[in-house]
């Protein structure tokens, strides 16, 4: 079960199956694509993932993790997530140990509370993941670190992890928070376009002229929105701007 809210322009979805310590389940996937079209569709401008209870994400429902349908489902709802237009910040509070770990890297940002640890124990249980979540992992956290999740099934704890530049920063869902709030106020096409700029750039390799003349012309949009002259105006009178994304 998933419950999703959006106050003051953050979207809140929360994994809500405390009894199983927010393992993804087949259900809770499909709720998890389901929240992340309706944060959209409420305007937020930041969004924050969290788990109720003392883990964020113990990883798959081992009930269904064997069977056909839930690969299908847990890669189309972390992909629903990353491919939101604004940041998401994942507030990892407790465990975050294979899909849970999966999850906390489909958001952009991590927020690491001092019981977080973060797992990817396939190894361990002949199982693995996709090409997309190694790369993933590598991008934000290096090759070394994925390197010793991924051969030898180590456990990352929070100050490892924000050392190592697994989680942005240490602190409780309330920092989390409060993170998204302060992105929330920021311009949200710039961040849309930083948000795919980096995204792109970060995988490494040949990138297209196709996706090189997208990025250039969300990057003349900016130039061109009326945001612009709103940040002009608030700097000159000393205030802070209210970006409208347009």
């Amino acid at each position: 079960m998933i419950t999703v809210s959006t106050t003051d322009g953050v979207g809140l979805i929360e994994l809500n199956r405390p009894e199983r310590r927010n393992a993804l389940d087949i259900a809770t996937c499909r709720e998890l694509v389901e929240a992340a079209a309706s944060v959209r569709a409420d305007g937020a401008r930041a969004v924050v993932v969290a788990g109720n209870g003392p883990a964020f994400c113990s990883g798959a429902d081992f009930g269904e993790v064997y069977g056909a349908d839930f690969l299908d489902a847990l890669y189309t709802a972390l992909h629903a997530v990353a491919d939101l237009p604004m940041p998401v910040v994942a507030a990892v509070t407790g465990p975050a140990i294979g899909a849970g770990l999966q999850l906390s890297l489909a958001c952009d940002l991590r927020v690491a509370a001092p019981e977080a640890v973060f797992g990817l124990p396939t190894a361990r249980l002949g199982l693995a993941v996709d090409p997309w979540t190694i790369e993933r992992l590598v991008q934000i956290a290096g090759g070394g670190t994925a390197r010793s999740l991924l051969l030898a099934c180590a456990t990352v704890d929070a100050p490892t992890a924000h050392a190592r530049g697994l989680a942005d920063t240490l602190g409780d869902r309330d920092a989390a928070v409060a993170l998204a709030t302060d992105i929330a106020t920021m311009a949200p096409l710039t961040l849309a376009y930083n948000k795919r700029a980096a995204n792109t750039y970060g995988r490494g390799g040949h990138t297209g002229d196709d996706v090189v003349g997208a990025l250039q012309e969300e990057f003349a949009a900016c130039w061109r929105a009326e945001d612009i002259a709103e940040g002009r105006a608030a700097r000159a009178e000393k205030r802070t701007p209210v970006f409208q994304g347009r």
